[in-house]
Order: structure tokens, then sequence, then C-alpha cells
């Protein structure tokens, strides 16, 4: 059996110093990251911010992946811990409503050379090695840009109304529910949508919840693209230039032209991640961790977890 957890490595920079902050376990008296166990319905990056909340008080968003973490459990089943980098802001660390409790002791902000000698276990160096490492190459403080394909659709055979208005199927409404609380967890402040009804049904639940108005671009539908796939390059080029996290909702015949148009900013490496891209499943989204040089860092996939009804 695998159990399942996520964190993150709490970070920020004070007095021209990287920080990170360690979570102080009392019942064990040991020293690490902030992490928990995925709960019933959850996706791993809820997970992280949910975790961090309940053992910090700190409201982050989740930045660069810094790998995954496996182990053997004194019952000898397998923990498997995923992480990121979550900066946390002034106002995140001003509103924190930390309170010692019986699973934390307390939280405490190092330098990252004290912070090495105060880790209790070997493992959780490997998180720092990379927040340090990512840091030095001026990589660690990232923003994300989510390149979402549209819920499940109908059929293009059993739509006869044009593609602009061919909505979303039962199961394609479900996945629209859940994406929120997943793609809050990136912290996209910026919505941007073809304007087709399926591309807008699908973003509107977070657009909803996060108070974010839904500027539509009609270079993302399959339509424009095809005809002037230039026209879908300019218009993702001026939002990776706004600096801000964002998140676009398209098509699937529109995420060739938005792959080529961003791997130039990766390296090959990337570009393999990059490209599973044009295999998204409806619904699902790719996260491109993007320095303030607009390179690319990291690219990670994530599909919304339905909930069932009872």
């Amino acid at each position: 059996m695998t159990v399942y957890a996520a964190g993150a490595v709490l970070w920020r920079i004070e007095n021209n110093s990287l920080k990170v902050a360690l979570v102080h376990r009392g019942r064990y008296d040991d020293w690490s990251w902030a992490k928990g166990k995925v709960d019933p319905g959850e996706t791993l990056p809820e997970t992280a911010v949910r975790e961090i909340r309940e053992e910090t008080g700190l409201k982050v968003k989740l930045g660069v992946p810094l790998g995954i973490q496996r182990y053997l459990l004194p019952n000898k089943n397998l923990k498997e811990v995923h992480y990121w980098a979550a900066k946390v802001t002034d106002k995140s660390l001003a509103t924190s409503n930390f309170e010692p409790n019986e699973e934390v002791a307390e939280v405490v902000w190092f330098t990252v050379s004290a912070a090495s000698k105060r880790l209790t276990y070997s493992h959780d160096h490997e998180q720092l090695d990379q927040l340090v490492a990512l840091h030095k190459k001026g990589m660690l403080d990232t923003v994300p840009l989510i390149i979402l394909r549209h819920a499940k659709a109908r059929s293009r055979a059993t739509w006869k109304d044009g593609e602009s208005s061919r909505p979303l199927l039962t199961e394609g409404n479900a996945q629209a529910e859940a994406l929120p609380k997943l793609l809050k967890a990136f912290g996209a402040k910026a919505v941007f949508s073809s304007p087709w009804t399926r591309c807008l049904s699908t973003i509107a639940p977070y657009a909803q919840r996060t108070k974010v108005k839904v500027k539509t671009r009609p270079e993302f539908t399959e339509a424009a693209n095809a005809k002037k796939p230039n026209a879908t390059k300019n218009a993702l080029e001026a939002i990776v230039a706004l600096g801000k996290p964002a998140v676009i909702c398209t098509h699937r015949p529109v995420l060739p032209t938005i792959l080529e148009s961003l791997e130039v900013s990766a390296n090959k490496a990337l570009k393999i991640k990059l490209h599973l891209t044009a295999a998204l499943k409806p619904g699902s989204f790719t996260v491109v961790h993007m320095s303030r040089k607009q390179q690319i860092v990291d690219v990670e996939l994530h599909s919304p977890l339905v909930r069932k009804k009872k």
C-alpha cells in the first residue's frame, strides 16, 4: 500500500538572504517541511495548500515542483510525498493565524545553512538543495502559465448548431466544477478564454469563485487558429509578457500552436514535458512555470478529481 502526501518548502527573501520555514513537531521532536496526507477526494496540489494552511497558518500558492520523496514507513507501507516550492508573501506572513497545537509546536524561519543543520531527516535535504540551486540560477521566483483544455463536450456529430455553441456534457460540467480548488492551488489571477461556449463553461466556476473577470480572446478558438496561427502565438506572447499568473482555456487543435510558441523558452528535457500537453485530456491542464525572465523552469500536468455524488 502507498500512502500519498504533499507539502512545500516555504521560502522568502529577507535582507537579501534566502530563508525557509521549518515546522517543529513536539510529539516527535523533529524538524521538517510542512506536509500532510491526502484527504479523500483531494488532488496532490490541493493537499499541499491545505496542509500548509493547517500546519503553519499561511496561505500560499504553489510554485515550481521540487520532486518526490519515497520511503518506507515503520509498518512497511511506502510513503510518497510530493513537494513544491511556495513563496510566502509579506501579506501572507502578516495574516498568518498559526497557533501551536498537538501536531505542530512552532514554525521557524531559518537561513539555508541553519535549516540544513536543523533538518531531522536526511531525505529533506533533497528539496533544500533543489530550492537553493533554483535560487542561484534566478529561477526560484516563478510565474505560472496554465494551459487548460476545455472539459468534456458534446460530440461534433450530435451537435448541429455550430461549433461556437457546442456545450459541455454532464461529465464536462462535473469536471468544470472540480477545477476551481485545483486551479486555485497555483493562484491564476488573470483568466483568458476562447469565447466558444464549451471553453467559457469550463472556466466559469473558477472565475466566479475567485471573482476574476474572464477575458475572451478569439485567437484561441479552433477556427481563428486554423486561419491565422501567428495571431494565436501573438495573443499567447502578450499574456506571457504580462508577467502575471494566468490561465488560458482553449481547444485541443490549438494546443500545438501554443506549444510551438512556448518551446523556444524551454531546454530539451522541458520540451519533452511540454509536448505532453498536446495529449491533454478534456478538463486537464498544464502548468508552465516561467522565470521572471520568461524562461520555462518546469512543466507539470494535472487533471481534476471529480467527486462522485452520493
